[in-house]
């Protein structure tokens, strides 16, 4: 992904879900997904999906069950 999708998808996500403090951030040499923070906290990552010609974002979060305790 470019610097302009991760842009994109960084401003979408804040809007989406009301918080200014979601970065999206590259993951080094891959180019093909990069991950998402809520502070220093990594939340999850967004995968792009091109091959069909209509190109998609999977956003794959993992929640630990310990992490529902907390709640």
């Amino acid at each position: 992904m470019n610097h302009a999708e991760i842009i994109k998808l960084q401003k979408f996500l804040q809007t989406k879900f009301n918080n200014r403090n979601i970065d999206v951030r590259p993951r080094g040499k891959l180019n093909d997904s990069v991950e998402v923070y809520i502070g220093d906290e990594s939340i999850g990552l967004i995968h792009v999906d091109d091959e069909d010609g209509d190109k998609s974002y999977i956003f794959n979060m993992s929640i630990l069950d310990i992490d529902l305790d907390e709640v």
